[in-house]
């Protein structure tokens, strides 16, 4: 950061750090991936700063604090409204559960680089020299556009096995490849990944698919890796079903899904998921005798999708969503011939705009046009500011004052108000009380007729 004037209010925090942490002695970097993206030229929002200072030091020289890892070194800082990791130089002690060091070794900055999963975010900037600090060869790895472990590869993924999915994010969000010592480590330990807890697992997944400047590239990296078969093995399971050429052109069931995901542009968890999800039923209802024939995959998709997201311990929000948005994709293509009515009361399900968004993309990946996004957006242009499924105008107290008796006769009629009230944009109380009176005292005229 030579020139402090182009410094971010971020930068400027971390800066301030750094010259408090000097000025009584001790050593204090950057480190890790805002390093790795400053040289890049990328943005970051965040920073991690790595000291010579003991954790109980970093304390005394702050006056607001957080120490939540002291046991490993760690404190968080807060700086000009920005709150900061503080960690000792450290080197790690043994692993036991593939996750964390039963507890940590305070050492110099060489060790604790070191220490580091990859050789790209293993490197260090002093923020007071503009110097860089680089131990681990990463800014030649990040020349050659290389994802390699610091060490040997075996030991850095037994260390955390989470770091084998967390090499395949770097790679498929720089767009880098996996150096093939790396690459090699990973087809080899891939099937002990299911042993990492399921929330980080979820998470990881996650930010895979909305970071990776190509989700789909990124799925088939998980595939030839052979974290895909051990991580989703019902997503696996697609590779080699076919589709009928005529309407997926794009290659079998899985290049298809893959397709879809490169195709997202605006991109959440709940769409993420369901655009991996959607056609996960088709494995399972394939008919050998009609082999391209999925009759029922978005009922069993469902069912397939609902056991995969409490497997990886979703939120029971967000599990909801992406469970109606495989169950109902199907359902979008018969928007053009639904009744306004029962599309207006869909429209207002929190599901179904990203449902929608899952139809068009499964559509553009074959080369279609979505006429139900057409039909939509003519809905949304007549309603203009009216809720997809307004407050009703008709209550039961109107209905018993028109003579409707008390009973599901009343619920029955309640329905058809609203119906009519969605049928008819803007009618007013007094029209549909009309159109009511008319339609009872109709039924009594039939009623007395047939008898």
């Amino acid at each position: 950061m030579a020139n402090q004037s182009d410094a971010t209010p971020l930068e400027t925090a971390a800066r301030a750090i750094c010259e408090r942490l000097a000025a009584t002695g001790h050593r204090a970097v950057w480190a890790g991936g805002c390093v790795r993206d400053r040289l890049l030229g990328r943005p970051f929002h965040d920073i991690d700063i790595a000291t010579s200072a003991r954790p109980e030091q970093v304390v005394e020289l702050f006056p607001r604090t957080r120490p939540v890892g002291r046991s490993f070194g760690v404190v968080l800082v807060q700086q000009g409204g920005h709150w900061f990791e503080v960690a000792t130089f450290r080197e790690d002690l043994e692993y036991r559960d593939g996750r964390r060091p039963v507890g940590v070794r305070y050492a110099d900055e060489i060790a604790d680089a070191r220490r580091r999963d990859f050789t790209i975010n293993g490197m260090f900037y002093d923020p007071l020299t503009d110097e860089v600090r680089d131990y681990v060869d990463g800014r030649a790895d990040l020349a050659a556009r290389l994802v390699r472990a610091i060490g040997d590869p075996r030991r850095r993924f037994a260390e955390d096995r989470l770091r084998m999915v967390r090499a395949v994010r770097f790679a498929s969000t720089l767009e880098f490849d996996i150096e093939p010592t790396t690459a090699a480590a990973i087809r080899e330990l891939a099937p002990a990944i299911v042993e990492v807890a399921a929330e980080r697992l979820r998470e990881e997944l996650t930010r895979l698919w909305l970071e990776a400047i190509r989700p789909g590239e990124a799925l088939r990296r998980l595939e030839a890796l052979g974290l895909l078969a051990a991580l989703l093995p019902e997503i696996a399971a697609m590779r080699g079903v076919p589709h009928a050429p005529p309407h997926h052109p794009e290659g079998d069931l899985f290049d298809h899904t893959a397709r879809v995901l490169d195709l997202m542009e605006r991109r959440t968890p709940v769409l993420a998921w369901s655009i991996l999800l959607h056609d996960v039923g088709k494995p399972a209802v394939r008919d050998p005798d009609a082999p391209t024939s999925y009759r029922g995959h978005d009922t069993a998709g469902a069912e397939i999708a609902a056991d995969i997201l409490a497997r990886l311990r979703f939120p029971r929000r967000l599990a909801a969503e992406i469970v109606a948005c495989v169950r109902w994709h199907m359902r979008y293509r018969r928007i053009p011939q639904m009744r306004l009515a029962r599309l207006r009361r869909w429209m207002a399900d929190p599901a179904f705009d990203t449902g929608l968004e899952l139809h068009r993309l499964d559509l553009a990946a074959r080369g279609m046009e979505c006429a139900a996004c057409h039909r939509v957006e003519e809905v949304r242009r007549m309603l203009n500011a009216e809720a997809a499924v307004p407050a009703p105008l008709i209550r039961g107290d109107d209905l018993i004052a028109l003579g409707v008796r008390p009973g599901r006769n009343v619920g029955r009629w309640l329905r058809r108000a609203m119906d009519r009230q969605l049928e008819t944009p803007g009618i007013t109380r007094a029209v549909l009380l009309d159109w009511l009176r008319q339609e009872l005292d109709r039924t009594t005229a039939d009623d007395d007729a047939n008898h």
